[in-house]
């Protein structure tokens, strides 16, 4: 990470990991179990912080006497200052990188499962075939990183493409890693019913829903207007005679959830209700964003989902990010699931624009 050339003021740390420490030693705190746990979490991040900060200036200190020495000795004495200038000058620059990392709030939703939405947008059957390759990507992925998934919904197009499907996948880093995957991912290639070998253009859209806990988003009986009916898979063809795929609308919200993917109508519901949850958190969520968006310039994209993020030119096989301006090859491999190059550089670009903002100097 490149570091700003400004030293953060971790005064305000220093206040509040006293203020903490006092109230963790408080036995009143412990009555609730809740607001002790917060506490605690956040005596932690704050202790990280100011022990980060007394590792650089213990460096920082060490590197002026060392550098007052070359200046003031000859001989042996100025060699050897001058190698520990050279071993210093390397682990400040590490040490301002924690630092920085340290600083950044951790973001509440890392920790929670993360849900994936992949819609088929603009470019009919196309975008559908695509949409499943980008399915096939994501579930690849959650498997070599020994992350657990469950597919919460699957609604097929007519010729085997997918319209919708939401896949939940639990593991850490999970949500960190793939909330930068939400956005539209167009793909530009040459369709296999294209007589003419014209390439064509189409999307699909991904949302990342952090999962909601079931306590956070209450709802209520008389808001939900649910129905059942039977399921259909590819072609039309019946996945069972039963009435098991249930549909969900919220109507305070007009939000609505189809599940089909279980041969239970009780699996379905209960599939429908973890999404329709999570959708209603992720909308809340926004609103709060949307208080805020002053403070999010700096962020890696804006996490809109109508906003292109990503282009899959399979003619050149090459891969753009537009957000950071990345670009990799072997198209066929990262929809194998091999995504660390993509996702490793978004996190990364999404650090750095936290840590610019942090330190950058106010008017």
């Amino acid at each position: 990470m490149s570091t700003s050339p400004l030293r953060p003021d971790l005064s305000g740390f220093r206040r509040r990991l006293a203020e903490l420490e006092a109230l963790m030693a408080d036995p009143a705190t412990f009555g609730d179990s809740r607001r002790a746990a917060a506490l605690g979490a956040e005596l932690r991040f704050t202790s990280k912080a100011v022990k980060a900060d007394d590792q650089l200036t213990s460096l920082e200190k060490e590197l002026t006497e060392a550098t007052a020495l070359s200046r003031e000795s000859d001989g042996e004495m100025r060699r050897m200052a001058e190698d520990e200038i050279q071993r210093l000058t390397p682990e400040i620059e590490k040490a301002r990188e924690d630092l920085i990392r340290a600083i950044i709030p951790p973001n509440p939703d890392d920790s929670r499962n993360a849900l994936v939405e992949i819609r088929a947008g603009t470019g009919g059957e196309e975008a559908s075939l695509f949409a499943s390759e980008l399915l096939r990507a994501y579930t690849r992925f959650a498997e070599k990183k020994n992350w657990k998934h469950e597919l919460l919904s699957l609604s097929y197009s007519d010729l085997g493409g997918i319209r919708e499907a939401v896949l939940l996948i639990e593991g850490e880093g999970a949500s960190a890693l793939l909330r930068h995957e939400a956005g539209v991912h167009r793909v530009q290639r040459v369709p296999a019913t294209e007589a003419s070998g014209r390439v064509h253009t189409s999307a699909a859209t991904v949302a990342v829903l952090a999962e909601a806990e079931e306590a956070e988003v209450v709802l209520k009986p008389e808001d939900l207007e649910i129905t059942v009916a039977r399921a259909s898979g590819a072609g039309g063809q019946h996945v069972n005679k039963t009435e098991s795929a249930v549909q969900i609308i919220h109507k305070p919200s007009g939000l609505m959830v189809y599940c089909a993917d279980e041969r239970s109508q009780l699996r379905n519901r209960q599939k429908a209700l973890r999404v329709l949850r999570s959708r209603l958190l992720d909308q809340t969520r926004a609103k709060e964003r949307e208080l805020r968006a002053d403070t999010r310039k700096g962020q890696v994209g804006s996490g809109d989902r109508s906003e292109r993020i990503r282009t899959y030119n399979f003619p050149q096989n090459r891969i753009t990010d537009h957000r950071i301006d990345l670009t990799v090859h072997g198209i066929e491999q990262v929809l194998e699931g091999n995504l660390d190059d993509l996702v490793n550089a978004l996190a990364e670009a999404d650090l750095r624009a936290k840590a610019e903002a942090i330190t950058r100097p106010t008017a």
